[in-house]
C-alpha cells in the first residue's frame, strides 16, 4: 500500500478571479447589487467562500471586477462596431446608432440592466468612477471617428440617456424617438448657424 499522497491540484489564480467576476455578474443580474454577497458569489461559482474573500476582500471589490468586465466587453463591442462601420455620413450614422440602441433595448435587455446597475454603482462608490468614466469615454472616442468633439459628446449623452431610460422607465424609447433625437444631434441644423 502506497503512502504517497495524491498530488495537490494547482489552481490558476487568473482563471479563478475571472470565474468569481463572472459569478458576480450573474448574482447581480439575478438579485441586484443589494443581493450581492460573497456567499452568493461563491455559491454561484461553485467554490468555497474563502476563495471569493481571498481574491476580493469587499463587496465593492466584487462590484469593481464586474464593472471592469462590463466595460471591457463594451470596448470590444465598440471596436467591432466601428470596424463594421468604417465610414458613415450623418444620416447613416443615425440609422447605425439607432440599430445599436434597439439591439441593446430589445435583444440585450438583461445585459443592459446589469451594465446600467454596475454603471450607476459609481453614484455612491467614488472609487468606481474612473471605470464608469471609461465607459462614457469609449462611446465618445468611437463617435469622434464620425463627427466633431461637441457632437460626439452630445450623442454620447443622448445614448447613455436612452440606455438608462430603457431599463428604468415603464416605456423604453421607441426607434422613431431615438432616430429623431440622434438626427437632431448629428445633422447640421442651418437654422442654428
Amino acid at each position: 500500500m502506497s503512502t504517497d499522497k495524491p498530488a495537490r491540484r494547482r489552481r490558476d489564480p487568473v482563471a479563478r478571479v475571472e470565474e468569481i467576476a463572472a459569478a458576480t455578474e450573474r448574482v447581480i443580474a439575478e438579485r441586484g447589487i443589494e443581493g450581492l454577497t460573497h456567499r452568493a458569489v461563491a455559491a454561484m461559482a461553485g467554490m468555497p467562500l474563502g476563495a471569493t474573500t481571498y481574491h476580493f476582500a469587499t463587496k465593492d471589490d466584487l462590484i469593481e471586477a464586474a464593472l471592469r468586465r462590463a466595460v471591457d466587453r463594451f470596448a470590444v463591442y465598440l471596436e467591432d462596431w466601428r470596424a463594421a462601420n468604417p465610414r458613415l455620413d450623418p444620416g447613416e450614422l443615425v440609422v447605425a446608432l439607432a440599430d445599436s440602441m434597439m439591439y441593446t433595448i430589445e435583444d440585450q435587455h438583461d445585459r443592459n440592466i446589469l451594465e446600467s446597475e454596475l454603471y450607476l454603482a459609481a453614484l455612491r462608490r467614488p472609487a468606481l468612477r474612473p471605470i464608469a468614466d471609461r465607459y462614457t469615454r469609449l462611446s465618445y472616442e468611437t463617435l469622434l471617428h464620425y463627427t466633431d468633439p461637441d457632437t460626439a459628446a452630445a450623442a454620447t449623452a443622448a445614448m447613455t440617456g436612452f440606455s438608462l431610460q430603457s431599463v428604468a422607465t415603464s416605456t423604453p424609447p421607441a426607434r422613431q424617438e431615438i432616430e429623431t433625437i440622434l438626427r437632431r444631434i448629428l445633422t447640421p441644423n442651418p437654422a442654428l448657424s
